[in-house]
């Protein structure tokens, strides 16, 4: 195994160690209640905040919740479902799929069929995947609107003969995603005069309006394409899977809670929108709130 490898495999087992360990315990006082639901999330903002909205709704239906935020990376976080150190995250189903399944054309899946795959893939492992939200976070690609106007850009496809003499910036792990720089290489024939790591969102938003790049890399849910001076261009050729927004369960606490828990999440499942995403990252990005006050809020306004 690759010395790098190798590390990633480590570092996952001792970072699902340490979550079990701050559990605590039967009979530490630091421990939560037997019966309490653990919603755990993902490193990145986004998922916090569906934790903290699918959490408001299952205290709704009476249960008791505890979230843990920023667990980690997938490679983190479903070993730990599935060793029951939590009990439910919220995922995307075209990224949980080809998780599981690496190499597989999630893009050419339709949902239901994307999610009918990931209920046989994780069934055996003790999991189950409940309804998903018609809110979806994909991949996008932004250009300046007075740069798609002058050149008549509109579909990612229009880049091809102009991506030689233009600079691409996106995330670290962007060179190496088949959603990504290889996804554009392999699908559109895009080859970027240059390539730029951006440590944020935020900054590559700063550096697409400043000049320093010309593509930019943002979710379809960043708050910053509020800003009618990007263009959000269109994936024509369908490289980006469908990624709705999915939560996944252990079967032993589905079975335990009866038809409670499943019921209260597909509920939100059944109300969530893209655009909801859009103004509950706004909330957190642009208007400072936390991921359970945004969650509120948007509870508040939902009814």
């Amino acid at each position: 195994m690759p010395r790098r490898v190798l590390a990633a495999v480590l570092a996952a087992v001792l970072a699902v160690v340490a979550l079990a360990a701050c559990g605590g315990p039967a009979g530490d006082p630091a421990a939560p209640p037997a019966g309490t639901v653990r919603v755990a999330s993902y490193d990145f903002s986004e998922n916090q905040i569906l934790a903290e909205v699918y959490a408001a709704g299952l205290r709704r239906a009476g249960l008791e919740v505890v979230v843990q935020h920023g667990v980690g990376t997938r490679e983190v976080v479903l070993p730990a479902l599935e060793q029951g150190v939590v009990d439910v995250v919220v995922d995307y189903l075209g990224t949980a799929g080809e998780f599981l399944h690496a190499g597989a054309d999630a893009a050419r899946r339709d949902p239901v069929a994307a999610h009918a795959d990931l209920e046989r893939t994780l069934a055996p492992r003790g999991l189950s995947v409940l309804a998903a939200a018609a809110a979806e976070d994909q991949n996008g690609f932004v250009v300046l609107t007075r740069v798609a106007v002058e050149h008549g850009i509109s579909r990612l496809s229009d880049l091809a003969p102009l991506a030689p003499g233009l600079a691409f910036g996106g995330p670290p792990e962007c060179p190496s995603r088949a959603h990504c720089l290889i996804g554009l290489r392999e699908v559109y024939g895009l080859r970027f005069g240059a390539v730029l790591s951006m440590p944020s969102r935020a900054a590559t938003v700063e550096t697409l309006l400043t000049g320093g790049i010309d593509v930019g890399m943002l979710e379809t849910t960043d708050p910053h394409l509020a800003d009618r001076s990007l263009l959000l261009l269109e994936d024509d050729r369908g490289l980006q899977p469908h990624e709705n927004v999915v939560p996944i369960v252990r079967t032993d606490v589905l079975d335990d809670t009866g038809d409670v828990l499943a019921t209260a999440m597909d509920a939100v499942s059944a109300r969530l929108t893209t655009a909801d995403l859009v103004e509950l990252n706004r909330a957190v990005a642009l208007d400072g709130l936390t991921p359970a006050d945004a969650a509120a809020q948007w509870w508040e306004a939902t009814g």
